[in-house]
């Protein structure tokens, strides 16, 4: 396993993405006149549309489907093809949480498509304030986070802690936020309480190319292919919470493996 050490020093060698592309004022225009505005008729018709139809039948497996067929809708629009490795590896009938890199709003629309199972994704409390988005987080069961009033997280973490011993994953981005530089940024202390109080393995993932998708503070998408790279499984059997740290920096220490390499021919 590489060090921090040298896995700094990948970064100035190893490319993150998968192709290097010129975009212009074109890709701006279709982003604005046409990805943009039919992304937000998605979001709006979709959303507007789940809320009632989740009253009949299990409300939270009928939100997931909404989800991740939105999600699948977008990724058909940006012309943004996917490519993932490692997930063959996984056995994904147990619970895992997956630990995902975060750069850009479009994480979530791959994650929805790619991950072929229903989950549970932490989300930061300021999300609910966006109609329809804050209505689907909020019925869904997905986890709302406080970073700025921990002791208000406590009964959904104590859900969540729940739902992963029941064998429902979860997903996170310990990171705490979405990167403004393309570059994975320091872990989020407690990111893995779960995993060790629920004693389930951490699966690292790296999300390429989403950075250069699209980066914060703007809505022009790039079109580019991407890459889902799901590594091995690290256990936590055994571990206590205070082994947080050496976990946190074992996931992390991974995920940069996959994020900074080279795509295997």
């Amino acid at each position: 396993m590489p060090t921090d050490r040298t896995l700094t020093d990948e970064i100035q060698s190893a490319p993150k993405t998968v192709t290097e592309r010129h975009y212009g004022f074109l890709s701006l225009l279709r982003s604005f006149l046409i990805f943009d505005p039919i992304i937000w008729a998605f979001t709006v018709v979709l959303g507007v549309l789940a809320i009632p139809v989740s009253l009949f039948g299990e409300k939270e497996r009928i939100l997931h489907n909404f989800a991740r067929f939105w999600s699948w809708l977008i990724m058909k629009t940006i012309q943004s093809p996917t490519m993932v490795t490692g997930l063959d590896k996984i056995d994904t009938t147990k619970p895992h949480v997956y630990a995902v890199n975060h750069a850009s709003a479009l994480d979530i629309p791959v994650l929805y498509v790619y991950l072929p199972f229903q989950f549970r994704i932490a989300f930061k409390k300021e999300l609910l304030a966006y109609p329809i988005v804050g209505w689907h987080l909020k019925r869904s069961g997905q986890i709302c986070i406080d970073q700025q009033n921990s002791a208000r997280s406590i009964s959904s973490v104590r859900y969540a802690l729940k739902s992963l011993k029941h064998g429902m994953p979860f997903v996170i981005f310990p990171e705490g936020g979405r990167t403004p530089d393309g570059d994975i940024k320091p872990f989020m202390a407690g990111a893995f309480f779960l995993a060790i109080k629920a004693q389930v393995d951490v699966v690292p993932v790296a999300l390429v190319g989403t950075y250069e998708l699209l980066p914060m503070n703007t809505y022009h998408i790039k079109s580019r292919p991407l890459e889902m790279r799901v590594g091995a499984p690290i256990s936590t059997e055994g571990l206590t919470l205070r082994d947080m740290e050496s976990l946190s920096a074992k996931v992390k220490a991974a995920m940069k493996e996959l994020y900074y390499s080279e795509r295997k021919k």
